[in-house]
């Protein structure tokens, strides 16, 4: 079985490759325990100057795995658990002295949209779709990041719409990602701002990325995040009839019937 992480030193650069194509490099409990692994080493290991994040495959993340077996739990303290991993594990990437950047080409869906903005840079290739589809399956968002990356407008549209299919160039423009590149290009393109901010300082990079994220949080990021997640805790812990029954037909009868059997409840079927 290979690993769903895998971790190399290329120089001063760190870079951590999401390793489960066969599953759209779906993010499980145990890819997140190999991420927080391998950022204790990152953090630890003063050569290392700046983290590049891609994937292999065709996508960069379809989101959390929602097959992963902790979310088979009925109890309601593994659940938030569960979830209040997720939000330390994306964390990170924002609380890392270390400076990080995501490369990301093919879906970056949800939880992985969560983590690829949570990087300090982020790249993405022409052929990149984004998404927030969590309000389409009756989810709330783990890291509620956006607000604050985009402004409350844009971000309304992202995550109440649901659209999954974002091109890279539209999240360009709302000032989500730095480049937009062609696919062989994107990599590379990460490496060489990796490397040109491992040229740096790198005392004065760690002061300076903390300053920047303090002018967030110091309006009140941080404690909002907070309570986005527990308000996420909530609805995950918490059952209604709309949402028991579109996850029955899910269970049975997969995604694509789910969501049509709420749009006949909602418009009637011969919307």
């Amino acid at each position: 079985m290979s690993n769903p992480l895998t971790y190399e030193v290329d120089g001063p650069i760190a870079v951590l490759t999401l390793n489960r194509p066969d599953k759209l490099n779906a993010i499980d409990t145990s890819m997140m325990a190999e991420m927080n692994a391998i950022m204790d080493k990152v953090e630890e290991d003063h050569s290392i100057r700046a983290v590049v994040v891609k994937a292999n495959g065709k996508s960069f993340s379809a989101g959390f795995d929602l097959d992963d077996e902790v979310w088979s739990s009925d109890k309601d303290e593994d659940i938030r658990a569960a979830l209040q991993n997720d939000f330390d594990t994306i964390m990170r990437f924002w609380d890392s002295p270390k400076p990080t950047i995501a490369c990301v080409q093919g879906y970056c869906l949800g939880g992985a949209m969560e983590l690829a903005l949570s990087c300090d840079l982020t790249v993405a290739s022409t052929c990149a779709l984004f998404g927030e589809p969590e309000v389409s399956i009756a989810s709330g968002i783990v890291v509620l990041n956006l607000p604050w990356l985009t402004g409350p407008k844009l971000a309304k549209e992202l995550l109440l719409c649901a659209d999954k299919r974002i091109p890279a160039q539209r999240i360009y423009e709302m000032g989500l990602v730095n480049r937009v590149v062609e696919r062989e290009d994107l990599e590379s393109t990460g490496m060489d701002l990796a490397k040109t901010i491992a040229a740096n300082d790198m005392m004065s990079v760690a002061i300076t990325k903390k300053a920047i994220n303090k002018t967030m949080e110091i309006s009140g990021m941080r404690s909002a995040l907070a309570d986005a997640s527990e308000a996420n805790m909530l609805l995950e812990t918490t059952d209604y009839d709309e949402k028991s029954e579109f996850y029955s037909v899910l269970k049975k009868e997969g995604i694509k019937a789910a969501l049509e059997w709420r749009r006949n409840l909602v418009f009637g079927k011969n919307d």
